[in-house]
């Protein structure tokens, strides 16, 4: 093979349409474009979705649900999951290690539901009130 054979594939490039050119042209008189209506005359385009008039799908059917970005970032652990782990000191990347929180969670909640019988400390995490209470209570403390 050599530069001066390569070839485009067959199909690939195809004339241009000279069109309005008259009748021998194939393309002359409406030039492609039918007789008369929206799409004949210039600028005859409409929206996408628009459905002639009547109601589009899109305002048809209801707005259902909202998708919070920030869920993903936001994770909630339990006080009894807490009471699972051997560290003495809780941080965000200890309850990424035991699999507690996924790796995109940025803020962390200790939600009270369980309870917890030994002394922990939780630094860099949020804690509901009586969460806090009971880990204040089993002699922990929250940073």
């Amino acid at each position: 093979m050599r530069l001066n054979d390569i070839q485009p594939n067959a199909g690939a490039n195809q004339k241009r349409k000279r069109v309005a050119r008259g009748v021998g042209s194939g393309l002359g008189k409406t030039a492609g474009r039918g007789h008369k209506g929206q799409h004949a005359r210039a600028g005859g385009t409409h929206k996408f979705g628009f459905e002639g008039g009547q109601m589009p799908l899109n305002r048809r059917l209801p707005k259902v649900g909202f998708r919070s970005k920030l869920k993903a970032q936001s994770q909630e652990v339990f006080l009894y999951q807490l009471a699972g782990l051997k560290d003495e000191v809780i941080t965000l990347d200890v309850l990424r290690a035991a699999g507690l929180v996924d790796a995109r969670a940025r803020k962390v909640k200790v939600v009270l539901q369980g309870a917890i019988g030994r002394a922990v400390k939780l630094s860099g995490l949020l804690a509901t009130a009586g969460a806090k209470a009971a880990v204040e209570a089993a002699g922990g403390s929250v940073e």
